[in-house]
């Protein structure tokens, strides 16, 4: 069968004239075709999601420095020296002696005269937490 000319809008497969159907117009006086300007909406989307990624990123910046001290804390313990096996759930007290080397002690602060680094309560998990 002879080609079609570019004007005749024909389906070959079903053999048959769809200009009427097509969602578009198929003839030279229909109106133009005019791609939607969507910059507005792009720019918009990528200030959305340069603001939430923004807000995660803070959220996950404020995680590490919390695990961050939370390791500080428990290197700085678990490295003080101590003669006894801490209990679980327990408040102990760090402390600077004469040689500014640290100790964990079950003595309070306000029956101590060394320097007070802080007090520490040693959780389940094994990992100390700064009271």
């Amino acid at each position: 069968m002879a080609k079609k000319p570019d004007l005749v809008v024909y389906d070959e497969e079903r053999q048959k004239y769809d200009a009427a159907i097509k969602p578009y117009g198929t003839n030279a006086s229909a109106p133009a075709i005019k791609p939607l300007n969507t910059a507005t909406w792009r720019n918009d989307g990528v200030d959305r999601v340069n603001k939430q990624f923004k807000s995660r990123f803070d959220e996950l910046s404020k995680a590490y420095q919390e695990l961050m001290h939370q390791f500080e804390y428990n290197d700085l313990v678990y490295n003080a020296k101590f003669n006894f096996e801490p209990i679980i759930g327990e408040v102990y007290h760090l402390y600077n002696n004469a040689q500014q080397t640290p100790f964990l002690s079950i003595i309070s602060p306000d029956q101590c005269n060394f320097e007070h680094l802080g007090s520490f309560r040693l959780n389940s998990q094994k990992m100390w937490e700064k009271q």
